[in-house]
């Protein structure tokens, strides 16, 4: 097989490919075999119809048709294989330009590819991130919390305030419609909980017990989403949480600790370490930022348009794909769907213009993923989707996004190793040294960048990734956004 690649572009090549006939017996001898199983003719059991028998009734063309359609992702994968430096993000525009019968069949695959990046060299790279500082008011506000989880309810007869609980009862109704599923009694509420119904918490305070109110309200959910209701709350009961003291008593019914100033000082050390994971997650942000902001970085046409493409889906997914319903939202936030589009594009080249800097800048530091790091990260995500392991790998297997997370870790991965390099400082110039959060250079797996490279997201929520093989119709594009800092989705 010969092949050429021709570069259309920083983001875009055709690869031109040449395939003599002596390498395609193998899909000739596969492509009698299946129509042999599919076609009856007399005299002959199925499956056992020769060659010459198949090619008299159904014509040459019938065999060359599953020929070529078997043969050429095979051969484009091939081709892509090896070729230096190309690695497709999209799914490629085949085209036959020649079948000629027994001498050779040649094709053009016109495919996005990852372009080339020059990043800064990492140890020139300077970040600041803000000063780590606990508060006394942030401490005590850690221990009120802690004592409310140890509080009692006690009933009062005066009006509700923030902070309470409520006992309640709920109806809704649209036009005069009862909805029968909005109703509920006797729910218990945390007066300026928020995260139940818009206008709740404004209608439930200053209420007694026994008392009621109407207010109009936006519903989010069910048959009537979107709509504006006629929400009628009862309070029932309202209830005052009472905390215990702050005593060496409550440390030790609380904690592990036997005086109260042990506690206090464990809450702060704790804020102290979550102040400085802040920090870290700073670093990492404001440094992917300049890394972005500092680079050149030519956007693939088709991996935006389907990032597009992916954004709108989901948005209009969000409304049983009821576009008059879309446009209406649209419309009660003020947007028109034009403003939306032109959003959704500027979202998109975002994303994908972040992910391919992520990318390599993962190949520039050779960075692979371990097992243990994919199985853990795949323990996680199916933790967060509150689903058992088994099952979450087995769904992501059938949709193809095995490599999207493996992808995604190797991103995790580069930005740390990126951070680590950096110069992380302070506003008063005082270097931050973030190596306990890191973990030091022997962390990072590094293996052999020409190895074959394993399915690959920057740690936290979800990166998109592309998959670089192609299958029968194209190649895959795995592209999914993922990790809110690295993704900037």
């Amino acid at each position: 097989m010969k092949s050429t690649v021709e570069h259309l572009s920083p983001t875009r090549v055709r690869i031109n490919v040449e395939v003599p006939f002596d390498e395609l017996k193998p899909d000739f001898d596969r492509a009698y075999k299946n129509i042999a199983k599919q076609v009856k003719i007399p005299g002959f059991r199925p499956g056992k119809v020769p060659a010459r028998v198949i090619e008299a009734r159904l014509g040459r063309g019938v065999v060359l048709d599953e020929v070529v359609n078997a043969a050429i992702p095979n051969k484009y994968s091939e081709a892509v294989s090896g070729a230096d430096d190309v690695t497709p993000i999209g799914r490629p525009d085949i085209e036959v330009t020649e079948i000629a019968d027994n001498e050779r069949l040649t094709f053009t695959a016109e495919v996005d590819v990852r372009p080339e990046i020059a990043l800064p060299d990492l140890d020139s790279l300077k970040v600041e991130v803000d000063e780590v500082e606990v508060t006394d008011d942030a401490v005590t506000e850690q221990l009120d919390q802690l004592r409310a989880r140890f509080g009692t309810l006690t009933g009062v007869e005066r009006a509700a305030a923030a902070g309470d609980f409520v006992q309640i009862d709920l109806s809704a109704s649209v036009d005069g419609k009862e909805i029968e599923e909005a109703a509920t009694t006797g729910f218990s509420y945390e007066v300026g909980q928020g995260g139940l119904i818009d206008g709740i918490d404004e209608a439930i305070t200053g209420m007694k017990a026994d008392e009621e109110k109407t207010f109009p309200s936006t519903l989010v959910a069910g048959e009537y989403a979107d709509q504006e209701a006629q929400v009628t709350v009862k309070v029932t009961a309202v209830k005052e949480r009472e905390l215990p003291e702050a005593d060496d008593e409550f440390a030790q019914l609380a904690s592990e600790f036997d005086t109260l100033d042990e506690l206090v000082e464990n809450l702060r050390e704790r804020l102290g370490s979550a102040k400085r994971m802040e920090q870290a997650t700073q670093a990492r942000d404001r440094l992917l930022d300049q890394i972005v902001e500092g680079t050149e970085v030519p956007l693939p046409e088709s991996v935006v348009a389907a990032e597009v493409d992916s954004r709108t889906h989901d948005a209009v997914h969000a409304f049983d794909h009821d576009e008059d319903r879309f446009a209406e939202f649209l419309t009660q936030q003020g947007k028109t769907r034009e403003e939306f589009d032109t959003e959704a594009k500027d979202e998109a080249e975002k994303a994908v213009r972040y992910r391919l800097v992520l990318d390599a800048l993962a190949d520039k530091e050779e960075v692979s993923v371990g097992d243990q790091e994919l199985t853990e990260r795949i323990m996680y995500q199916a933790q967060q989707y509150g689903m058992a392991p088994e099952q979450f790998v087995q769904q992501i297997q059938q949709a193809g996004q095995l490599g999207a997370i493996y992808q995604d870790v190797r991103r995790s991965k580069a930005l740390i190793t990126a951070v680590r390099a950096a110069t992380v400082t302070l506003p008063s110039g005082d270097v931050v040294d973030l190596s306990d959060l890191l973990g030091s250079d022997d962390d990072v797996e590094v293996t052999d960048p020409t190895a074959d490279e394993a399915p690959s997201t920057v740690e936290g929520e979800v990166v998109d990734s592309t998959d670089d093989t192609a299958d029968a119709a194209g190649d895959k594009d795995d592209d999914k956004a993922g990790d809110a800092a690295a993704a900037k989705a």
